[in-house]
């Protein structure tokens, strides 16, 4: 399947629909893919999450309809979307800066977004290495809270998390792990939509376990899945956050997988290493992609 043929396909389909009601499972049918991993893919390519784009796409299209005819707001309001002129308003400001009255009375300098398509960014050539494991029901068990998002570099949130683990916690959770992958790793899931700068995630520390239950640690399940495990070596949190991205631009695109049910896992090797050379390994949910009919 043409990955990229098939997300232009849908966005295509956006933007014939920016007037009225996007049925997002017709987004996922040209694309391909599930809503899911299309929502996924498109925050990390294009550095906002779909329903930011597809609001800036509306408020972008009305300012061009505001200042070449004499529409009503309120009809502009309905035509998009919005139940009242206000609410209306308040976005088209949020985007433009000025309200829809100051477009007309002081022709403001207005904000034009163009229709996002996809292309083929020539890359890769490096080598990378990962491995396709199908995996039985399994729990993860640790600590866990409610954490922001940090592209680069290290996550203050984070690092303050693990540090609040005694060597006491340590062994007491390595005595409960007994399934792969083995030792202790994190965990993250229930993004809020889009990969932004300072979105919110469940944050996870534990081990994976066939245990079901605990009185003093929270537990994840964790349902019965296929995973793409790529291996990271390298300084930390660089060479991690450099796979990340590769598995987005790089293989997601050209591996006919996609993102599934399930939380993604950084495990992190027991033995000391160099701080230049960590291994770590990146577990991600997915299934094989269906072709758009």
């Amino acid at each position: 399947m043409d990955t990229l043929k098939q997300f232009n396909l849908a966005m295509a389909y956006i933007e014939t629909k920016l007037d009225s009601v996007i049925d997002f499972t017709q987004v996922a049918r040209r694309a391909g893919c599930s809503e899911h991993h299309f929502r996924r893919m498109f925050s990390f390519l294009a550095g906002m999450s779909l329903s930011e784009y597809i609001r800036r796409r509306r408020m972008s299209q009305a300012a061009i309809e505001l200042s070449q005819s004499d529409v009503k707001v309120i009809d502009l309001a309905l035509k998009y979307g919005y139940t009242s002129p206000d609410a209306f308003s308040r976005a088209f400001q949020e985007v433009h800066g000025v309200t829809p009255t100051e477009t007309r009375s002081h022709g403001a300098s207005l904000k034009g977004i163009l229709p996002m398509t996809f292309q083929l960014t020539i890359r890769g050539g490096n080598e990378m290495k990962y491995r396709i494991v199908q995996k039985e029901a399994f729990h993860i068990v640790g600590i866990r809270r409610r954490l922001s998002l940090v592209h680069q570099g290290v996550n203050p949130e984070m690092a303050a998390m693990w540090r609040t683990l005694t060597e006491a916690d340590i062994e007491t959770l390595d005595a409960l792990a007994d399934t792969d992958p083995d030792g202790l790793l994190s965990a993250t899931s229930n993004f809020t939509e889009g990969r932004d700068e300072g979105a919110m995630f469940d944050y996870i520390i534990g081990v994976a376990t066939t245990h079901t239950h605990s009185d003093v640690w929270h537990v994840l399940p964790v349902p019965t899945s296929t995973w793409a495990v790529f291996t990271v070596r390298g300084a930390f949190p660089q060479a991690l956050q450099d796979i990340w991205e590769r598995i987005y631009a790089e293989w997601l695109p050209t591996s006919g997988y996609e993102f599934h049910n399930g939380p993604e896992i950084v495990w992190t090797a027991g033995e000391e290493l160099p701080e230049q050379d960590y291994h770590n390994e990146i577990w991600i949910p997915v299934r094989r992609m269906t072709s758009c009919e």
